[in-house]
């Protein structure tokens, strides 16, 4: 197969009609990538929730010393 019918074949494929079967896949193929984006955003956002209940510790800590000192 040369170039061109390479190019003719692709471009029939592109524009003809997808099955059903086809449509599924590509939508489930889809889900799973939106599935993983978001679980790695609720990975991020338990990690920022755990990383700022920290520094409020810390940071309720030093002022309770401030206020000691005082």
């Amino acid at each position: 197969m040369n170039f061109r019918e390479t190019t003719i074949k692709y471009i029939k494929d592109i524009l003809r009609a997808k099955t059903i079967a086809e449509v599924i896949c590509t939508e489930l193929q889809e889900a799973h990538l939106r599935k993983l984006e978001a679980e790695t955003a609720a990975e991020y956002a338990n990690a920022a929730m755990h990383y700022n209940e920290e520094r409020i510790q810390r940071l309720e800590k030093r002022l309770a010393q401030h206020k000691e000192d005082a």
